[in-house]
């Protein structure tokens, strides 16, 4: 499953991992030895294609159905994750979704899926993993922390986004989210930290990338010139999940290829 084992014997919970970057998330940690929760809220035939890719390379993983926005739901999903694993030591807050409208047409419920699913989800996957996390408290063999949060947040966590006012609403939630239990959770050895995406090739922006001229239009936003892939993030990832960024704390990982560098103004503005 990889040289490194960087995760070895620990148990991580991947919201959203059925496709795009949860999926590249999901195989990535995996690789390292993790045994990973590949959760979805739809569709299961996603779901059991990432967990049967990881089970081909010789790791473990299940499927469990959830939506994240769903108190209940997150409860029993833990719930399961500790009967199959016997703990968790890793989450990534990836699930999301885009219900885009003009500002002013957007629906009340529109709203409200994507603050739902993008923000109280996070919320309510980090609480359950925080209290397994505390009952459990430091395996050393495992790990220097009680346990880690990786957040996926965006790189419209700072920049505006026409159009997408509650997307680019619950990912600036999750910013602050992510730092303010970061540093309540800090003195309990629980390391809570962000990826914050650019453009990356996945299935949901397909539109932004699969021709030449959508391509070359897009990486007038990037200065590294190429589309992300979610190995991208994958990577990313389990460095903010292993004890290498040990003293990693509160920090958004921007992978992006330079999109939050204001690339309009590369001649000067």
């Amino acid at each position: 499953m990889g040289v490194t084992q960087r995760l070895k014997g620990q148990s991580a919970v991947v919201t959203g991992a059925s496709s795009g970057i949860g999926a590249g998330v999901a195989r990535a940690l995996a690789r390292e030895g993790a045994q990973i929760i590949v959760n979805y809220a739809g569709h299961p035939e996603g779901a059991e294609k990432v967990v049967h890719e990881i089970e081909t390379a010789g790791g473990k993983a299940l499927a469990i159905r959830a939506d994240v926005s769903q108190e209940d739901q997150v409860i029993a999903m833990f719930a399961k994750t500790i009967e199959a694993f016997g703990t968790v030591d890793i989450l990534v807050n990836n699930a999301g979704l885009q219900k885009d409208a003009p500002f002013q047409n957007m629906t009340l419920a529109q709203w409200n899926a994507v603050l739902g699913v993008n923000l109280t989800g996070q919320f309510l996957c980090a609480r359950e993993a925080v209290k397994e996390f505390l009952r459990r408290g430091i395996v050393p063999e495992r790990s220097r922390t009680a346990g880690k949060i990786i957040c996926m947040s965006s790189v419209h966590e700072v920049i505006p986004w026409a159009g997408h006012a509650n997307y680019a609403a619950s990912k600036g939630g999750v910013m602050l989210l992510m730092k303010t239990m970061a540093q309540e959770l800090a003195p309990l050895k629980i390391r809570v930290n962000s990826i914050a995406p650019g453009a990356i090739k996945t299935p949901i922006n397909t539109a932004a990338w699969d021709t030449p001229e959508a391509e070359a239009n897009l990486l007038k936003l990037i200065p590294y010139k190429r589309v992300g892939v979610v190995e991208d993030i994958g990577a990313a990832a389990v460095w903010l999940a292993s004890d290498e960024s040990d003293y990693v704390q509160g920090t958004t990982l921007f992978v992006d290829g330079g999109m939050t560098l204001y690339p309009g103004f590369d001649m000067g503005g």
